[in-house]
Formats: structure tokens, sequence, C-alpha cells
């Protein structure tokens, strides 16, 4: 009895493990010809889902401000108070700086007294992703441009109705398109 159970356990184990070397093979073959290209990629992630814009950190050098490439692809924050968009009243969109997508309205744009430009809800819920962060002993969710995975800044669950929600937004991560 204790030979069939130790021969069904192993066996289910090595099962186990062979589907996570092919999984993990996968995943790896997609993660090489992403990340290994020298120019500008477009993934295409389905017929529902958004194309994701990846480019190397070379790239986003030459296109992107010192103080850009600060701020959206090392995680960088600006002062308060010391962005251009942080008091901004004018009607229109809010789009990434680094590849164009539409994050934010100017309609769930509100001033949270915090320094920076602050948003209610996105243009569309599928265009920020967030991540958990836990830098400088704090833990806070940060949010990216779903597209091509620019530091945005964080959301709070202390903002106003509808959705309760504060998207402190970096002035730097974002540029303003009149309506």
């Amino acid at each position: 009895m204790l030979k069939h159970f130790l021969f069904f356990g192993f066996l289910l184990l090595l099962i186990a493990a062979a589907i996570f070397v092919s999984c993990n093979k996968k995943a790896q073959i997609a993660h090489a010809a992403v990340v290994h290209g020298d120019s500008a990629k477009v993934e295409n992630k389905g017929k529902d889902m958004k194309e994701k814009m990846v480019k190397s950190e070379q790239e986003w050098k030459k296109i992107l401000t010192d103080e850009q490439f600060y701020i959206l692809r090392q995680k960088g924050t600006e002062r308060a108070y010391t962005g251009e968009y942080w008091d901004h009243k004018e009607e229109g969109i809010y789009k990434c700086a680094a590849c164009g997508e539409v994050l934010f309205s100017s309609e769930t744009k509100f001033d949270s007294h915090c320094g920076w430009p602050s948003f209610y809800a996105p243009n569309d819920s599928g265009i920020i992703a967030e991540h958990t962060d836990r830098s400088y002993g704090m833990i806070r969710t940060e949010v990216t441009c779903d597209r091509c995975g620019s530091h945005l800044g964080h959301v709070f669950n202390d903002g106003p109705k509808p959705t309760g929600l504060r998207y402190c937004i970096n002035s730097v991560s974002i540029k303003f398109e009149k309506k």
C-alpha cells in the first residue's frame, strides 16, 4: 500500500514539474522575443486587449527628457506643487507623456490639495495598471500606463465620489490636450 502511495505521489510530482517547465519555457521564449529586440515593438495581446509598446531603455532615453526618464522609467517623483498640471483647470484630456495613450479627462480631475494633479477615475478602466509599491517603508499602489509601462504616480482610496479613489499623478508623466 505504501509503495503504491509513494509511486502515485512521485508520478504526480513528475507531471507537475513537466507542466511547470513547459509553461516556464513558453514564458521565457515570449519574454526573450520582446526584451532582446533593439527597436520599438508593439505586442498584440489579442483582439480585446490594447497593443503594448516596448522600447529599450536606450530608446526611451533618446525620446524623453532627463526628468521624464527619471520619473516615467525609473519611478521617480516630482516635488509637490512644482508640476505643470497640479493647478490646471482647462477642459481636455491628459495623455501618457511617453506613448500618447489617453489616460485621464479633465472631467475627473479635482483639487485634492496634495500638490500633484489628481483624478478620481481613469479615462478607461483598462489603461492603468496597478502594482504594489513597498518603497520608502510604505505600502502603496503604484499606477503605470498599461500600454508602455511608464510610471505615472500612485492611487489612494481617499478620493471623492463616485469612485472614492485619488489618482495622484506626476505632471511630467502626462501631456494635456485641449478640447
